[in-house]
């Protein structure tokens, strides 16, 4: 193929795309296509498929559906199926709206790149962050229709993280894909995995791409899975120049995850500790409370001082002091929900890791 032809057919190919897309080829994309067609050309076919990595800098998204296995395990497959094909296909459609990529599903996640134009290097993140607002306005649509249909409302929570990876073809001549390589793409999924319902986080990179375009919360210091400084994250809560604003569904301030911790706890009478104590179980832990097992019915706004090891941190939380907003009898066991009022920071410090550890996978209890 002469070079002329190789010109021709990069036109014929840039028209292609802007019909498609709307956007024309970036002239980083429109080389790259040059060089393919100059592959093959030369008879190069391993070249031409993209074996060689490049690298580039892109914005991940993450979005997981919340709770989604329990609903699985307690309805009909056929019923779990629509319900996954609905969301996903709505959700598919929004990111080829905003022009994204879907890299992958993994189960009940999506991953989901967001190149752009080297000529306006923050337009991948405002995108990706657009695409991340419609899609949970979506899905507060999508539960709407459900409630009317008297199936499981679904939730989500969206990790976005921006940065430089390795972009290119990998596998072999039976099977080939696309993907990006990099620590970007864990950070986007452990920042995923600490969002609440309906929640959308961002990496400061990323919210310093959209700072002028955004409006998010303060940044919060988080524990992420793999690095040894901590780092910061933010939630998105409207897009103001749009008139877009995020539907927040989970009124608590922290994820809960679900444990098994022996504890001891001593109740207080007119904020004296009692010296008998008692043993419980907590069955689940978040930042700011626990929902534990007692050993008999206690009334609501008790007040109690807890202690509870936090394992693989090596560290006893102890002088902790808690108040029950809640209380319930199930399968015969005596379980309260509690707040907590009173902790040392570094206690309190030391639970917030341990909750985002268990959410990154870094410590599994067997019941």
């Amino acid at each position: 193929m002469s070079r002329p032809l190789r010109r021709d057919a990069v036109r014929v190919i840039q028209d292609i795309v802007r019909e498609a897309t709307g956007t024309p080829l970036p002239p980083e994309a429109r080389a790259r296509v040059e060089k393919v067609l100059e592959s093959l050309a030369a008879g190069d076919a391993a070249e031409a498929a993209g074996q060689g990595f490049s690298p580039r800098e892109v914005t991940i998204l993450f979005a997981d559906l919340r709770g989604f296995s329990a609903i699985a395990a307690a309805h009909p497959g056929e019923v779990v199926v629509k319900l996954l094909n609905r969301c996903f296909a709505t959700m598919v459609d929004l990111v080829a709206r905003h022009y994204g990529t879907v890299d992958k599903f993994i189960g009940d996640a999506i991953m989901v790149i967001f190149g752009g134009d080297p000529a306006a290097p923050r337009d991948h993140a405002r995108r990706a962050l657009l695409c991340a607002v419609e899609m949970q306005v979506a899905m507060n649509e999508l539960r709407a229709l459900h409630r009317e249909e008297g199936v499981p409302e679904l939730y989500m929570g969206i990790g976005i993280s921006t940065g430089k990876v390795m972009a290119g073809l990998i596998g072999s001549e039976t099977y080939r894909a696309y993907t990006i390589i990099g620590e970007e793409v864990n950070v986007a999924a452990r920042i995923e995995a600490l969002s609440l319902r309906g929640q959308v986080l961002v990496s400061e990179v990323t919210y310093a791409h959209c700072s002028d375009f955004v409006h998010a919360g303060e940044p919060l210091e988080v524990h992420v899975k793999g690095r040894a400084e901590r780092m910061r994250v933010r939630e998105v809560l409207d897009i103001p120049a749009l008139g877009k604003a995020l539907p927040r569904q989970d009124v608590r301030k922290s994820p809960r995850v679900p444990v098994r911790l022996d504890f001891s706890y001593w109740l207080l009478e007119d904020k004296v500790v009692r010296p008998e104590g008692a043993r419980g179980v907590i069955r689940d832990i978040g930042y700011n409370g626990v929902l534990a097992e007692l050993e008999r019915a206690l009334p609501r706004h008790a007040e109690l001082k807890l202690a509870f090891e936090l394992p693989t941190l090596g560290y006893r939380a102890g002088d902790v002091y808690a108040r029950i907003v809640a209380s319930r009898e199930q399968d015969g066991r005596h379980l309260a929900g509690m707040e907590f009022t009173s902790l040392a920071d570094e206690t309190s410090a030391k639970v917030r890791l341990f909750v985002q550890m268990l959410l990154q996978g870094e410590y599994r209890q067997v019941d």
